[in-house]
C-alpha cells in the first residue's frame, strides 16, 4: 500500500456552492486550494477530481422520491430544496452528484490499498437526511459512504467523527439505533444553535444505546476546552474499536465564523487529525476519509482544512 493522500478537488466539486451571497457560496474550494498552494501541500498529496455518483449509489442512503425532487428542482432551477436555508439553482443536481461521487471514487481507492486516507474539502454534507435536504446540505456524501462501507464492502463497525459547529443530525438520527456505527460529535450546544439537536444525553437507542457520544459545547469555548473533552473521543473510539474512520472536520468552529460561537484555532482540528490518524493505523488498517463539512469564514477553512490535511499527510508517514 502506497503512503499516499489522495486529494479531491477540480471544477466539477467546485461547482457545489449557493448563489446571491449564500454563506455556502461557490468560492470556497478555491480559498482552501490558495492556502494548500501557499503551504506546498499539494505537491505532497496525491490530486485527483470527482466522477458523478449514479442514482443507483446515492439511493443506497437517499430514498427514490428525493432525489427525484432534487432532480427536478435542480431542473426548474428555482425553489427551495428544504424549508429556507439550501436553494435550489441550475445543476444542483449534478453538483450534488458530484460530491458523493468524490466520496465514492476515494472510497474505492482506500478499499483497495491505493491510498490510506483521502481528503475532500468540499463534502462533508452532515445534515442531509434519507428523505430531505437540510442545512445546505442536499445530498449525505458521508452516509453514502456509510451504507457502501456496508453494502458493497462488508465493513459494519464504522466511527463517524465531527467537530463541525452544528450536530450532524443526518447522520446521527438515520443511525440512532444501529450498534455498529460509532458517533463521536463535538458541537457548539443546540440551546444556541442550529439544528437545536446532539444533547449529551443523546447516546443512542435499544441496542445501540451507548455507541453514541454527543458533546455540546458552550458558546466561547476555545481549543483547551476542546483539547479536555477529546480525550473522550480517543476512549469511546478505542472502546468501539471500529474498523473505519469517516472524519467530518467543519471549520465553522473556528473563532470568526459568522454562523456560530466557538472560538477554536486551527490547532484544533490538527489535534484531531492526528489523533484519528493514529486511532486509524492503530485500529482499522490506516484507514480514514476526510470531509470539509462546514465553514463560513474563507481564512478559517482555508488554514483549519490544511490542518487536516498536513496531518494525514503526515499521518500516512508515522
Amino acid at each position: 500500500m502506497t503512503a499516499e493522500v489522495v486529494l479531491y478537488v477540480g471544477e466539477a466539486l467546485g461547482k457545489y456552492g449557493f448563489p446571491n451571497g449564500h454563506p455556502f457560496g461557490p468560492d470556497r474550494q478555491d480559498a482552501f486550494w490558495k492556502e494548500t498552494v501557499k503551504q506546498g501541500l499539494d505537491r505532497q498529496a496525491r490530486l485527483a477530481e470527482s466522477r458523478p455518483a449514479s442514482r443507483a449509489e446515492i439511493e443506497r442512503f437517499h430514498t427514490a422520491d428525493y432525489v427525484n425532487r432534487v432532480d427536478q428542482l435542480s431542473e426548474l432551477g428555482h425553489g427551495m430544496i428544504d424549508y429556507g436555508d439550501t436553494p435550489a439553482y441550475p445543476g444542483v443536481y449534478d453538483a450534488s452528484a458530484a460530491v458523493v461521487g468524490a466520496a465514492l471514487e476515494g472510497l474505492e481507492r482506500v478499499m483497495s490499498g491505493d491510498c490510506y486516507r483521502t481528503f475532500q474539502p468540499i463534502g462533508g454534507l452532515h445534515h442531509a437526511r434519507r428523505g430531505s435536504g437540510a442545512g445546505f446540505c442536499v445530498f449525505n456524501d458521508c452516509g453514502v459512504v456509510i451504507d457502501t462501507l456496508r453494502k458493497k464492502y462488508g465493513v459494519k463497525r464504522i466511527a463517524y467523527v465531527d467537530i463541525d459547529v452544528h450536530h450532524g443530525d443526518g447522520i446521527y438520527y438515520p443511525y440512532e439505533s444501529d450498534p455498529e456505527l460509532i458517533v463521536a460529535d463535538i458541537h457548539e450546544d443546540g440551546m444556541f444553535l442550529y439544528p437545536g439537536t446532539g444533547g449529551a444525553e443523546e447516546r443512542g437507542k435499544d441496542r445501540a444505546e451507548g455507541t453514541k457520544l454527543n458533546i455540546p459545547m458552550q458558546p466561547d469555548a476555545g481549543d483547551n476546552d476542546f483539547f479536555a473533552v477529546w480525550e473522550r473521543v480517543v476512549d469511546h473510539l478505542r472502546n468501539f474499536k471500529p474498523e473505519f474512520i469517516v472524519m467530518q472536520c467543519g471549520a465553522d468552529s473556528l473563532a470568526g465564523d459568522p454562523l456560530a460561537h466557538l472560538k477554536y484555532s486551527p490547532a484544533a482540528h490538527a489535534h484531531a487529525a492526528r489523533s484519528l490518524c493514529q486511532l486509524a493505523n492503530e485500529l482499522a488498517q490506516g484507514r480514514i476519509m476526510g470531509f470539509g463539512g462546514g465553514g463560513y469564514n474563507r481564512g478559517n477553512l482555508a488554514l483549519a482544512w490544511n490542518a487536516v490535511l498536513k496531518e494525514f499527510i503526515q499521518g500516512s508517514e508515522r
